[in-house]
C-alpha cells in the first residue's frame, strides 16, 4: 500500500505494541443529522446524544448529564445523513459545540487530507465500525471505542494516486498558514502585499512562493506552499496559466481555496460557482491598492480567510 494519510493517521492514532497509548485516539464520534448540511457546521438532537453507545462512555463523556466538550473534541467524527446508499460522508473534527435550546450547535472541520466517503461505504464496514443497522436511518450522536482510521486503513480507503510529476510534502498543515498562488510580476506586488498586511494583523502567516527558495525547481516549492498551507487564495487576474493550474492542485488536495481577480471575466466559468472576490485594478500612476478606497476592497476576502482559519 502507498504511503498516504491512512498509514500517517493509523501512526498518529494508534502505536503498535505501546500499551500507555491513550484510550480516545483509538475512538471516533458517529454524528448523523439531516441538521448536517455543509461542510464546518451543523446540529443534532440533544436528547439523541449517546444513542448506540456503551454505557461506560456514556458515564465517562457525560457525567452528571453534562458533555463533556472537550474530551469528544479529542478523537475524530464520521459526519453524515441517513441512508444506505450514496449519500457522501466526512471525517473530520470538532471545533466547538454549544447547547442551544433542545439542541447542540456544531462546528468543525473536515479532514482535507481523507476522502470523502458514502453511507454504502459506511455500511458496509458497519460490524468493523460497531455501527447498529438502525443507526442508518435515526438522528443521534454515538462515540464508539474502536479505531476508525485503523478500520479505513484495513479497507484501503486512502489509497490514492502518487503524483509522478512532482512529490508531495509530508510536513504537517500550518493551522495559521495563508498562500497566494499570483503571477510572479510587479503589478501583482501590492495586491500581495496589502493582502499579506491585513492577512499578519489578524494574527496569521501570509506568504507566496518568492519569499523563500528551498528546492532546486520553484514548482517544488509552490507544491510545498500549498499543501502546508490552511487556505489558499488565488489571484486570477489576466488568466495566468500557472495560477490556474495551482488553483486546480489546491481544489484537488482539499484545501480551502479563495478567489479574486480584477476582471470577472479572467476567471474560467466551471470556477465561478464558489465566491470570487473582486479587487481593483492598478493602473499606472496611481497609488492601486494601498489607497484607503482600494484596500476595503480586500476586506471581504481577508475577512473570510480569517473566519476559516478561526474555525479550524
Amino acid at each position: 500500500m502507498t504511503d498516504n494519510w491512512v498509514t500517517y493517521r493509523v501512526v498518529q492514532n494508534c502505536t503498535v505494541g505501546d500499551p500507555n497509548i491513550e484510550r480516545e485516539e483509538r475512538m471516533f464520534n458517529l454524528i448523523v443529522s439531516t441538521g448536517v448540511q455543509s461542510d464546518d457546521s451543523g446540529t443534532i438532537f440533544a436528547a439523541r446524544v449517546f444513542e448506540y453507545t456503551e454505557d461506560t462512555l456514556k458515564n465517562r463523556f457525560m457525567p452528571n448529564g453534562r458533555l463533556n466538550v472537550s474530551d469528544v473534541m479529542s478523537f475524530p467524527t464520521i459526519f453524515m445523513q441517513e441512508g444506505f446508499d450514496d449519500e457522501v460522508a466526512g471525517v473530520g473534527w470538532l471545533s466547538r459545540i454549544e447547547l442551544q435550546g433542545k439542541d447542540y450547535q456544531l462546528h468543525f472541520t473536515l479532514d482535507s487530507a481523507v476522502p470523502r466517503l458514502t453511507n454504502k461505504t459506511i455500511h458496509e464496514m458497519a460490524l468493523d465500525l460497531q455501527v447498529d443497522e438502525w443507526e442508518f436511518s435515526r438522528n443521534h450522536w454515538a462515540s464508539k471505542d474502536v479505531d476508525l482510521f485503523r478500520i479505513l486503513y484495513r479497507q484501503k480507503m486512502g489509497e490514492r494516486p502518487t503524483p509522478r510529476v512532482f512529490p508531495l510534502s509530508q510536513n504537517p498543515v500550518n493551522p495559521k498558514l495563508v498562500s497566494m498562488m499570483m503571477p510572479f510580476v510587479a503589478s501583482s506586488t501590492e495586491t500581495y502585499q496589502t493582502v499579506k498586511a491585513a492577512v499578519e494583523g489578524a494574527g496569521y502567516e501570509c506568504h507566496r512562493a518568492d519569499d523563500f527558495w528551498h528546492h532546486p525547481h520553484v514548482m517544488h516549492d509552490i507544491i510545498e506552499l500549498i499543501t502546508t498551507s490552511r487556505v489558499i487564495i488565488c489571484d486570477l487576474s489576466g488568466k495566468n496559466p500557472n495560477v490556474l493550474y495551482e488553483a486546480g492542485i489546491a481544489h484537488t488536495l482539499g484545501k480551502d481555496v479563495i478567489l479574486i481577480t480584477q476582471h470577472e471575466d479572467d476567471v474560467p466559468f466551471d470556477l465561478r460557482p464558489p465566491a470570487v472576490y473582486s479587487i481593483p485594478e492598478q493602473r499606472r500612476g496611481t497609488s492601486g491598492l494601498s489607497h484607503e478606497s482600494c484596500r476595503s476592497a480586500t476586506s471581504h476576502c481577508v475577512e473570510r480567510v480569517t473566519r476559516r482559519l478561526r474555525s479550524r
